[in-house]
């Protein structure tokens, strides 16, 4: 299994500011410390080229972002200062996404330790998101393949507008998410279905509504999966608003990836939201869903 990751994705914010910024190599470092995955398995992220950005992005916005003319009403909804760095950490972030597609094509399975940066537009970014790597890949993997069928299964607590706003009308995309129904963003962009649940939801509920909603999927019939495997729905998470168990979680995606595996279905993974406090709770859920991999994995071989 190749799972990208960049020194980028860790970019250096002013003091106080609230998005756990190291929870991507705390994650790697857990992951190889628990042998979760081997060193073998992790494969540097390319950076995306502005081309590439521009099959899912305004072009202007694109080049504004890299040389800093950027509108400061944007930056301020993104939500991290500008730098070249953060520019940089954007690209990767992409890039990961589109290597992890690739050789998910070809493996069954990629994952990157990074992503999901569902709430960036075409021509904006915003919450924390600045490019969006699942739009970007999709297009990139429709530009070679049109009639590639892609489900996005978005469980991030948070709702994916962006990718909502940009791929809810292209050919051959469906797209599902559960998110909580009072949190960001407070203006939702419907997609194809999405399953609203109130603050407090414990694993029961969410599995509940969770498996109806997998009914639309099965449907679907996909060739490609992105999976959004957002952790914030956990009961620790400081944004998330929910309360789900490690456990849940971890049923969550076995349900997703047994369902991919067993159908050879190709799957990526893109790590999605985690805010938990303290962070290493967040490490630790992101970290359970490779373990559910390999133990499928494990199983299947």
């Amino acid at each position: 299994m190749k799972v990208y990751f960049s020194d980028y994705y860790s970019l250096e914010l002013p003091t106080g500011h609230r998005f756990p910024m190291s929870k991507y190599r705390q994650l790697r470092d857990y992951l190889l410390e628990q042998k979760i995955i081997d060193l073998s398995e992790l494969h540097e992220s390319p950076l995306a080229t502005e081309d590439e950005l521009s099959l899912a992005h305004d072009p202007q916005y694109v080049s504004s972002m890299k040389d800093g003319s950027i509108d400061p009403l944007i930056i301020r909804k993104i939500g991290f200062p500008w730098s070249h760095n953060l520019f940089l950490r954007s690209c990767a972030t992409v890039g990961g996404a589109l290597a992890a597609a690739k050789h998910a094509l070809k493996d069954g399975i990629a994952g990157n330790l990074a992503g999901g940066t569902h709430h960036a537009h075409y021509a904006s970014g915003a919450g924390y998101c600045v490019f969006n790597d699942i739009a970007v890949a999709t297009r990139h993997l429709h530009k070679k393949s049109p009639n590639l069928k892609i489900a996005i299964i978005d469980l991030d607590v948070h709702q994916g507008d962006g990718n909502s706003s940009i791929l809810a009308n292209d050919k051959n995309v469906f797209i599902f998410g559960i998110h909580g129904e009072k949190n960001y963003p407070f203006v939702k962009v419907p997609s194809h279905l999405d399953i609203a649940l109130p603050d407090g939801v414990e694993d029961q509920d969410y599995l509940t509504a969770f498996i109806v909603g997998m009914e639309s999927i099965y449907n679907f019939k996909p060739n490609f999966i992105f999976y959004q495997t957002g952790v914030d729905p956990l009961i620790y998470d400081a944004l998330g608003k929910m309360s789900l168990s490690f456990e849940g979680l971890m049923e969550r995606d076995k349900i997703v990836l047994e369902y991919a595996l067993n159908s050879k279905i190709p799957i990526s993974l893109a790590l999605g939201g985690g805010y938990a406090k303290p962070i290493e709770k967040s490490v630790e859920a992101y970290a359970n869903t490779y373990r559910v991999v390999k133990s499928l994995l494990g199983k299947t071989i």
